[in-house]
C-alpha cells in the first residue's frame, strides 16, 4: 500500500512548504518513487507550491495536472463531486508511487474561512495521516498550544489521525519555551525558528510594487532576495550601524551624498552585500553624480521612484515573498527541516518502511545530510577562480561545511559582489600574510630538514597556495582541502605526500570513485593515481577503498578484479591479483573479500551461483578493485557514459587527512560535491 501524509495548516503563511519539502526529500531517501498532490488550489493551471516540489530532483517526473485536484470554486459549487474527483486523482497518482506527500490548501483567497473543514474532509476521504503545521508569528507559547489543540480536535472530529505537529516561524529566543508548551501534544512534535530569507521578496518584486525604474546595476541581481529594508535618514556613520546584509536601502534622491558610502559598504565584507538602493522623491539626478559614476562599475541595483520615502517604506513592508520559490529558499528550508526535525520520529509516526534502493538522488541528499551532521572546515586554496567562489557560496548556503578561502580579501569580496554571491560566512586568509607565512615556513623547514630544506627555501615554497592550504590541514587550522581547479593533480598531491603523509601501514595514495548507479552506490578503485600497482599496493588500495565505502555508508564487499575467477587461470596478471587478495586477507581478515574474480561473477547473481556458490561477495560486490589504472580509468568512464551512472570523485585515499583533487574542467556542482565528500572524510 502506498504510504502518504497530509501536510495541513489552519491559516496562511506558516511555511508549510518547509515541512512539505522536508518530508518529500525524507521519503525520497527511503523509497524510489515519491509523488506530491495538491487537492485544493486556486488554479489548476498554475500552483507555486506544486511546481516548486515537482521541480525537485528527488521527485518522480509528474505533470502539474497529475498533482492537482480541484479549485476552491469547484469545491464550493459541488463538494461531493469534488471529493470524488480528488479521491480518483489521488488514487491514480498513488498507484504510480511508493509514497505521496499531500499538501493542503493555502488560505489565500475568498474561501479561507471554510478551508480548515474542507482540508479535514479531504484528508479523511484520502485516509491519510495528518501532519499539522502552525505558525508562531506574534504568538506566545500558550497561544500556540491552544491553537494546535483546537485544530487537532477539528481534524479528529472529521475522523482523521493527526500524527505530528510542526510549529514554524518561532522567535529564536522563544524556542525552548515553545517546545515545553507543545511537546506533549504528539510524540512527533517539532519547533522550527523563523528565518527571514523564507519570506524575503526579490528586488524585482519590491521594484514592481512601487513602480521603480532601474538606473544602475546588474539586472541579473533583481531576482535575488531583499532580506531587510532600511531607510537612510541619517548621516553615513550612523547609517552604517543600521545596515544589514542583503538589505534594500531607501534613500531620498536629494541625499545622493550618501551614495558613494553605500556603494563602498556594498563591497565591504563588514557591511555588504546590499540588495538594492531605491532613490525616492523623483528628484533629477545631477550631472555631477552621473560624471562621478561614469568610470565606476556599479553592480548594485539602483532604482528611482516618484513615491516619497514614507510611502515607499510602507509599501515595501507589506510585500511578502513567502510564496516564491528560489534555490536559496529551498536550501534554507532543507536546513531548517534537517536541523529541527527528527526524521526517524516522522517516519515512525507515518509508519513508512525503509527500502534498500539507493538512487543517485537519494545518495546526493544522504551525503549532504551526513556532511551537515558534523560540519568540518574545508580550505580552498584557489580563491582566484570564480567556480571555487561560487561553489563556496553554495556550500555555505547549504551549511554542508565551514569554508576557508585563500586569497586577497579585497579581491574576493569584490568578485563575490560582481558574481552576486554571498561569502560572508567564509573565512578569507591571505597566504602572503607575513606572520602566517613565517609560521608555515618554520613548520615546513622543520618537517623537511632531512631533505636539506632551509628556512628561506621554505618561505618560497609556502608562498604557493596549495602548500599553504595543505599546511593549514596539517596544523589543524582546517580539516580538509579541495584543490585542482587551477592546479595540476601533482601540485595538489605533492604537498600532501611531503608532510601530511599516508596513514600508518598504507604505502600508496589511490583514487576511488563513488559510482551512483540506478538503484545502488558502489566504489571503483584505483581509477586515478597508480598506473601499475604491485600486489602490496593493490592490497593497500583494497583496504583504503573498504574504508571509503564505510565512510559513505556502503557495506564493503570487495571484488579483486581479474580476467579469471578463483583458481581457473594463471599468469603474471592474475597471480598479482591472487597475491594481493592473500595480503588483504592477512592484514584485514574481517573484510568480505573475493579474488581473483571476473566482473560478471562479481555483479551477476546467476553467474556467481555457478562460479562461486555461497560467496559473501560474488554477485553482490560493492567495492571493485581494478588490477591497473588503465583498466580502472577506462571502466569508470565507460560505465558513466553508457549507463547514466553518476561518478563522484576522484576521492584520494590513504592520506592521514583528507585532501582531494579537482579536474581543471570541473563545474561548480563538481566542486560542491568534492567539498561535501572531503567534509565527510574529515568526520571519519
Amino acid at each position: 500500500m502506498t504510504r502518504s501524509v497530509y501536510i495541513a495548516s489552519s491559516e496562511r503563511q506558516v511555511s508549510k512548504s518547509v515541512i512539505a519539502l522536508g518530508v518529500v526529500e525524507l521519503f525520497s531517501r527511503q523509497v524510489r518513487d515519491v509523488g506530491v498532490f495538491r487537492p485544493l488550489v486556486e488554479s489548476t493551471t498554475s500552483d507555486a507550491v506544486a511546481e516548486a516540489l515537482l521541480a525537485l530532483k528527488t521527485m518522480r517526473k509528474l505533470k502539474l495536472e497529475d498533482a492537482i485536484g480541484v479549485t476552491h470554486t469547484e469545491f464550493a459549487e459541488d463538494p461531493n463531486g469534488s471529493i470524488d474527483k480528488i479521491v480518483a486523482k489521488y488514487t491514480e497518482l498513488a498507484a504510480r508511487c511508493d509514497a505521496v506527500v499531500v499538501v493542503g490548501s493555502d488560505y489565500s483567497g475568498f474561501y479561507s474561512s471554510t478551508e480548515l473543514d474542507h482540508n479535514a474532509v479531504i484528508a479523511a476521504n484520502l485516509n491519510t495521516p495528518v501532519f499539522y503545521v502552525c505558525g508562531a508569528t506574534d504568538r506566545s507559547p500558550d497561544q500556540v498550544r491552544g491553537i494546535v489543540e483546537e485544530t487537532i480536535e477539528a481534524f479528529e472530529e472529521r475522523h482523521n489521525t493527526v500524527v505530528g505537529v510542526a510549529v514554524t516561524r518561532t522567535d529564536p529566543e522563544d524556542m525552548e519555551e515553545m517546545r515545553k508548551a507543545v511537546s506533549h501534544i504528539r510524540s512527533a512534535t517539532f519547533v522550527l525558528p523563523h528565518d527571514p530569507i523564507l519570506g524575503a521578496p526579490s528586488v524585482r518584486m519590491q521594484w514592481d510594487a512601487i513602480g521603480a525604474t532601474q538606473w544602475l546595476g546588474n539586472p541579473a541581481f533583481l531576482d535575488k532576495e531583499a532580506v531587510h529594508t532600511v531607510v537612510a535618514a541619517m548621516t553615513l556613520p550612523n547609517l552604517l550601524t543600521h545596515l544589514k546584509p542583503e538589505c534594500t536601502v531607501i534613500l531620498a534622491s536629494d541625499r545622493l551624498d550618501l551614495l558613494p558610502g553605500l556603494l563602498m559598504a556594498h563591497h565591504s565584507p563588514a557591511f555588504g552585500p546590499l540588495a538594492s538602493i531605491i532613490l525616492t522623491g523623483g528628484f533629477t539626478i545631477p550631472d555631477s553624480v552621473h560624471t562621478l559614476l561614469e568610470g565606476v562599475e556599479v553592480d548594485l541595483p539602483i532604482a528611482t521612484t516618484t513615491r516619497d520615502t514614507f510611502a515607499t517604506a510602507a509599501r515595501l513592508q507589506r510585500i511578502n515573498g513567502i510564496s516564491t520559490a528560489t534555490d536559496r529558499k529551498t536550501d534554507v528550508s532543507r536546513i531548517l527541516f534537517a536541523t529541527h526535525v527528527e526524521e526517524d520520529e516522522v517516519l515512525n509516526a507515518i509508519d513508512l518502511p525503509r527500502s534498500e534502493i539507493r538512487t543517485p538522488t537519494m545518495f546526493e541528499h544522504q551525503l549532504m545530510q551526513l556532511a551537515r551532521s558534523n560540519r568540518k572546515r574545508i580550505v580552498l586554496p584557489e580563491g582566484a577562480d570564480d567556480r571555487v567562489l561560487m561553489a563556496a557560496a553554495i556550500v555555505l548556503q547549504r551549511q554542508v561545511a565551514d569554508i576557508t578561502i585563500l586569497g586577497d580579501q579585497a579581491f574576493i569580496s569584490r568578485r563575490a559582489s560582481e558574481l552576486g554571491i554571498n561569502l560572508r560566512g567564509a573565512r578569507v586568509v591571505n597566504p602572503s600574510d607575513p606572520k602566517l607565512l613565517e609560521r608555515f615556513a618554520a613548520e615546513y623547514a622543520k618537517l623537511r630538514v632531512h631533505k636539506g630544506v632551509t628556512l628561506e627555501q621554505a618561505r618560497i615554497t609556502m608562498a604557493d597556495p596549495s602548500y599553504a592550504g595543505t599546511m593549514m590541514v596539517h596544523l589543524g587550522m582546517a580539516d580538509g582541502m579541495v584543490s585542482g581547479a587551477m592546479n595540476t593533480t601533482a601540485n595538489t598531491i605533492k604537498p600532501s605526500l611531503e608532510f601530511i603523509k599516508t596513514k600508518p601501514g598504507v604505502s600508496v595514495v589511490s583514487g576511488s570513485f563513488l559510482m551512483a548507479m540506478s538503484s545502488r552506490v558502489v566504489v571503483y578503485a584505483d581509477c586515478a593515481v597508480n598506473p601499475t600497482p604491485t600486489p602490496e599496493q593493490l592490497a593497500d588500495i583494497a583496504i583504503s577503498s573498504a574504508e571509503t565505502a564505510i565512510a559513505f555508508d556502503i557495506d564493503p564487499r570487495i571484488a579483486m578484479l581479474s580476467y579469471s575467477t578463483g583458481t581457473s587461470g594463471s599468469g603474471a596478471d592474475v597471480d598479482k591479483v591472487r597475491e594481493a587478495t592473500r595480503i588483504v586477507r592477512e592484514r584485514a581478515p574481517e573484510l568480505k573479500l573475493e579474488g581473483p574474480i571476473q566482473v560478471y561473477a562479481a555483479v551477476d547473481a546467476a553467474v556467481a551461483a555457478k562460479k562461486m556458490p555461497n560467496s559473501e561477495v560474488a554477485g553482490q560486490a560493492t567495492v571493485f578493485i581494478f588490477p591497473d589504472l588503465n583498466t580502472g580509468n577506462n571502466t569508470y568512464k565507460a560505465v558513466q557514459r553508457t549507463s547514466g551512472a553518476i561518478a563522484v570523485g576522484p576521492i584520494l585515499q590513504g592520506l592521514n587527512k583528507p585532501v582531494n583533487d579537482l579536474s581543471r574542467g570541473a563545474l561548480v556542482d563538481d566542486i560542491v560535491s568534492t567539498i561535501t565528500i572531503t567534509a565527510i572524510q574529515a568526520q571519519k
